[in-house]
């Protein structure tokens, strides 16, 4: 009898145990706490793909201030793979300058405002309030609007608005790095100097100069050595004026007029290249710790060269990916105003060749 009971027993703890080890293998949860199943939930609603045109897909167009210096390329590449992800049509427009051009960019948009086939906008916004008409007939007419890349704090429906792009105090990153160039070369003295385009009224280039000049200061102060050097701005700090119709010579003036430069930097794609242009005309290679930003075409072959001691990536697939996404998730899930903060990293010629393996540099 006792063997008997001891067996049953057994059998009851053996089939005990199989249940809540099945039940543990799986984990699987089928319906929300709601009731609703997950699939259904994830769907995409009915009325989406007629939004606003009504003809059966969205329409989303993302519109550049420069295409022509290669930077918005794999911007342009992460609007596209997000379009093809959802079914949307992504126009790629933009200005065909490779310097800032916000006149022509606004023409675009002034044009692209009134197509009635467009259900969502995406735009750099480089000169802060010069947006404010475009983006508020858009959403008048419920059409949703993304900035991407440069940031305007003051557009119109700034906290309705999602934005993608790096904060400009990154730079601080590229500052650092340029005064570590100078303190491990073991430099007493020179010039290290911060060209921009300083009347292209971009606030966001400006904002960077600031960053990565207070950082060099900073750097330089706490290793007692920056009573040595002159670290030069411009009066305003936010660079010394570039001529936007020859950058490059006017940063070959710079080199030479100084005679002791040690160190500069470039806050964007257009005078970063420019760098790279003249430190290989006056075979400067290798002797000046040269910082820049974006990582283009010409800055790559730079970093490869050695004209560039570094520059600083923004992602900018991701310039052109999230907010697609987004627009996305505003017209179908009423999802608004999520923020992506595409961060910063330091490319070299150690690293340069982990960059745009796919087109995403």
């Amino acid at each position: 009898m006792r063997k008997a009971l001891a067996s049953v027993s057994l059998c009851a703890l053996a089939a005990l145990f199989s249940a809540g080890a099945q039940a543990q293998d799986t984990g699987t949860i089928t319906k929300a706490v709601g009731g609703y199943t997950f699939e259904q939930a994830a769907k995409e609603a009915e009325a989406t793909k007629n939004f606003h045109s009504a003809d059966g897909h969205l329409t989303f167009a993302i519109v550049t201030h420069t295409a022509g210096n290669g930077f918005f390329d794999p911007v342009y590449v992460g609007a596209t793979a997000a379009g093809n992800m959802i079914g949307a049509k992504i126009l790629l427009l933009g200005s065909e300058s490779p310097t800032d051009d916000v006149v022509r960019e606004i023409e675009i948009l002034n044009q692209i405002i009134q197509d009635p086939t467009i259900d969502g906008l995406i735009l750099t916004t480089p000169q802060v309030g010069a947006y404010n008409d475009i983006v508020k007939k858009l959403l008048d007419k419920g059409i949703p609007v993304a900035t991407t890349n440069s940031f305007d704090p003051t557009i119109y429906m700034r906290d309705g608005i999602s934005h993608t792009g790096q904060s400009a105090a990154a730079a601080a990153i590229g500052g650092a790095a340029l005064a570590k160039c100078v303190l491990d070369k073991g430099l007493d003295k020179g010039s290290i100097l911060f060209p921009s385009q300083t009347t292209a009224g971009n606030v966001e280039v400006n904002n960077r100069v600031v960053a990565a000049f207070d950082q060099v200061v900073k750097d330089l102060n706490a290793a007692g050595k920056l009573a040595n050097f002159t670290v030069d701005a411009g009066p305003e700090k936010i660079g010394i004026a570039v001529n936007d119709q020859d950058i490059p010579g006017s940063i070959v003036t710079l080199l030479e007029s100084r005679g002791d430069v040690v160190g500069i930097f470039g806050p964007n794609g257009a005078v970063t290249p420019a760098i790279v242009t003249a430190i290989s005309q006056t075979k400067k290679e290798g002797q000046i710790c040269a910082y820049g930003y974006d990582l283009g075409p010409p800055i790559l072959e730079g970093l490869k060269s050695g004209a560039l001691t570094g520059s600083l990536g923004q992602q900018p697939f991701l310039q052109g990916f999230w907010p697609v996404m987004q627009l996305y998730l505003q017209i179908d899930r009423g999802i608004a105003a999520a923020n992506l903060d595409t961060r910063a990293q330091v490319v070299t010629k150690e690293n340069v060749a982990t960059v745009g393996k796919r087109f995403e540099n």
